[in-house]
């Protein structure tokens, strides 16, 4: 995901590989954030939605499932 990511902005910015700008130089020029945080930050959005649930839930009763062994 990360080459994918890292691809995108160097063709937003009109630069190649042989133009040997590092990854970390072009995530500041264009002052993107990583496509994984973003996500990280989603997940954990829709964990705190979940969290607020009642009990009694069918996604909270997935908590307190017991697993044998």
């Amino acid at each position: 995901m990360k080459v994918v990511e890292i691809r995108m902005l160097r063709w937003m910015c009109g630069n190649t590989r042989r133009d040997m700008i590092r990854n970390d130089d072009i995530r500041d020029g264009v002052r993107m954030t990583s496509v994984e945080d973003k996500m990280r930050e989603a997940r954990l959005r829709w964990f705190g939605h979940v969290q607020k649930r009642d009990t009694n839930d069918p996604v909270r009763r997935c908590e307190r499932l017991a697993m044998d062994g």
